[in-house]
């Protein structure tokens, strides 16, 4: 075990001063990038910073940063140390993207400048970006039938782009040639080498007024405060083990079935060890991980259940990560493609987290989030006749977990990063040829528990003057619905539709990339709910009539899924009442047949989904049943590991009173 730094030389008034302001001066960071990047996805918070101290390990992170950019940004300027340790001078900028050294994605570059007083270097300041494209097969570079990093974009290793004050403008111009937006990638660039200047100008200013001793020693002093207060608050609870695992929807290399992750965490007095070494092994997709990556989402989801707890690399040192052996898909070694660890491992890490640690500290448990998710439509723009390229790069907002006394959030960013904001419609069709139809929090997609979890959304468009377009998307979860704990239900699968209510409407899926689009299509997706928290037979009647009421649940779901009768008094008025002896019906009727439903028989339930007998919802909550939701196709070893999943998390905890 690991003693706890105890040296602490600053009186607490400078201390708590200088802790605070390095917070201010990446938030700093942070405004200086909003107001000057070129991209879109970067306007829209996609980004974040840090100071490192000269190892790489991090001092301070801003207040509305990216939690997965955080968890890596030390390895990348760890990287960059390592790279060029005796050869940085005052005035140089490094540029790196490389996931396989500790960052995420290609997408996410990441400028780092080493801050130097009187030729001392005494800390560096990284700017973290995604740019929305970085190269490769596909407009935006997610390309979900990449197996190797080579068809996702190119792959920045550690590289100088200021030499002593001096742009390197051949380097740029080399690494934004390989985009399709050059002028808007350099951009970002240099916006990003501005924001890093910020943090120089204010860390010598500081150093101007405390003295650089003063300074150094702060930086050093804040990453043991949150060591000595990580291990305090672990320290404080029960050594155990405890186990669970998540899902990828499926591996292309393999059989039709569920991809685990697994993750076991042990309590060993002041340190928290997680091991996901018995993950399975990397996948015949994009939907992978780097180490940095899957540390990261580790750090995500731990930090969740200490929110009052800074985080630096303090934090860090409190927590023992084995991946185990690279090859995994959560330790994807190059050039395995990684692109779209964010929809794969990255969430399900956390969520399993947040499971573990919702038996540790139950009072602030939470049951799965939606599923982080990206479509991007690219091509020619033949609005202004120039034919120029284009892309569409779009997120949407979803529900997140049930919690222990309280619903889950409705129509909310990511656990991915809760700073990423949705987009503009307005700006999104002046820049790109696509029209909004719709945009509005879906009915029914909340988990349904004792406390629900929150609602989805859903977001339709039509494609207007474009040509030579295609679109791809990149998510998961249209088998391994995002579930519910505690005897909660699950939510709703992802996934595109295209052209819905046309004789050309077809099911995409969750996961595809390069089909091609023209004028006219259509297009629409959900996004899921998060999952429920306890047996829905124990909400409150009177809260269920009140989420009808708010439109977040439909009479017909009330019945079916809470056991709710709910007369409709004034709708226009959004006025409705509970039906007491209709609900105790309708509560004793599931209650009696609610496991037997979950043991019918697959084919059956299938077919009956064909025929139109039961929807989506009733195959998923009621019958643990999955689908190919376009064809009506059943699944049968992905259902035999969903209903083995719900068995665990839902079922064992029915009727415990």
């Amino acid at each position: 075990m690991t003693a706890p730094a105890q040296r602490q030389t600053l009186d607490p008034v400078t201390f708590e001063v200088l802790k605070n302001a390095f917070s201010t001066i990446v938030d700093q960071m942070a405004e200086q990038i909003l107001r000057t990047c070129h991209s879109f996805v970067i306007y829209s918070r996609d980004f974040s910073s840090a100071l490192c101290d000269p190892q790489g390990n991090t001092i301070m992170q801003g207040s509305q940063d990216i939690a997965v950019h955080v968890g890596t940004l030390h390895l990348t300027a760890r990287a960059v140390v390592d790279a060029f340790d005796h050869e940085m001078r005052p005035g140089d900028v490094f540029a790196i993207n490389d996931p396989y050294v500790g960052g995420t994605h290609f997408n996410d570059v990441r400028i780092v400048r080493p801050i130097f007083h009187e030729g001392e270097l005494i800390c560096l300041a990284e700017s973290n970006g995604h740019w929305a494209d970085i190269g490769g097969s596909v407009p935006g570079s997610f390309d979900i039938t990449a197996r190797e990093h080579f068809g996702e974009g190119v792959r920045v290793p550690p590289v100088r782009i200021y030499d002593e004050g001096v742009y390197r403008r051949d380097i740029v111009r080399m690494i934004v040639s390989n985009t399709r937006a050059p002028d808007d990638a350099e951009g970002d660039c240099l916006a990003q080498v501005e924001a890093t200047a910020v943090a120089e100008r204010e860390i010598l200013r500081l150093c101007g007024k405390y003295g650089r001793d003063t300074i150094v020693t702060a930086m050093e002093e804040v990453q043991d405060y949150v060591e000595r207060l990580t291990r305090k608050r672990i320290s404080e609870l029960p050594d155990g083990t405890w186990e669970t695992e998540d899902y990828i929807d499926s591996d292309p290399d393999a059989d039709e079935g569920l991809v685990p992750i697994r993750v076991r965490m042990t309590i060993d007095g002041d340190v928290v060890r997680y091991d996901l070494s018995e993950s399975h092994p990397a996948v015949g997709s994009f939907l992978n991980s780097g180490f940095g990556a899957s540390f990261s989402g580790v750090v995500a989801g731990t930090k969740t259940f200490f929110p009052d707890v800074p985080l630096n690399s303090g934090f860090y040192r409190a927590l023992d990560v084995n991946l185990g052996p690279p090859g995994s898909c959560v330790n994807a070694a190059w050039p395995t493609a990684v692109t779209g660890f964010c929809a794969g491992p990255y969430e399900k890490i956390m969520s399993s987290i947040f499971e573990l640690w919702s038996e540790v500290i139950p009072e602030r448990a939470m049951a799965a989030a939606f599923n982080l998710e990206y479509l991007l439509v690219g091509g020619r723009d033949a609005r202004s006749g120039s034919g120029s390229v284009f892309m569409w790069y779009d997120w949407m907002a979803g529900g997140w977990g049930g919690r222990n006394g309280k619903d889950g959030s409705n129509a909310t960013s990511p656990v991915f990063g809760v700073g990423l904001a949705v987009q503009p419609l307005e700006a999104q069709e002046r820049l790109c040829p696509v029209v909004t139809l719709n945009h509005a929090i879906l009915p029914d997609t909340g988990g349904p528990g004792r406390f629900r979890g929150g609602c989805g959304v859903e977001k339709g468009g039509r494609l207007t003057d474009v040509h030579s377009t295609v679109m791809s998307y990149c998510c998961d979860r249209a088998r391994s619905v995002t579930w519910g704990i505690g005897g909660g239900l699950p939510s709703f699968p992802h996934g595109v539709w295209m052209n819905p209510g046309t004789d050309d409407e077809r099911f995409l899926g969750a996961v595809f990339s390069n089909v091609r689009v023209g004028p006219g299509d259509s297009f629409t997706r959900p996004s899921a709910g998060g999952g429920g928290f306890g047996d829905p037979l124990e909400r409150d009647p009177e809260a269920v009539c009140e989420d009808v009421a708010d439109g977040y649940v439909t009479v017909e779901r009330a019945a079916r899924d809470y056991g709710v009768a709910i007369r409709p008094v004034d709708p226009e008025m959004a006025r409705y009442e509970v039906d007491a002896e209709g609900t105790r019906r309708e509560r004793e009727h599931i209650r009696a047949e609610r496991r037997g439903w979950l043991q019918e028989d697959p084919e059956e339930v299938a077919a009956r989904y064909r025929a139109g007998e039961v929807d989506v919802m009733d195959v998923v909550r009621r019958h643990g049943v999955i689908l190919h939701w376009g064809t009506g196709e059943l699944l049968p070893r992905t259902t035999e590991q969903f209903r083995a999943m719900l068995e665990r998390r839902t079922v064992r905890h029915w009727d415990r009173r």
